[in-house]
């Protein structure tokens, strides 16, 4: 099994909040380990938006690089 389905797996069946939990926690501890979770569930998030959706994190993403 690769990296990316055992991510997956791993996160399968959380909920809204065990997710933002998750999210929380890996952005508070700032380790470099947490980032390939973060671009997995960063990657499930842009095949499932719509454009709009994604015109906005990437705006928010430019500001933020910005500042």
């Amino acid at each position: 099994m690769n990296l990316r389905n055992a991510i997956i797996q791993n996160l399968h069946g959380q909920n809204e909040n065990q997710l933002s939990a998750t999210i929380q926690d890996a952005v508070a501890q700032g380790e470099e380990k947490t980032l390939p979770g973060l671009g997995v569930m960063f990657e499930l998030f842009w095949k499932n938006s719509q454009n709009d959706e994604k015109q906005v994190v990437l705006q928010k993403m430019a500001s933020a690089l910005q500042s």
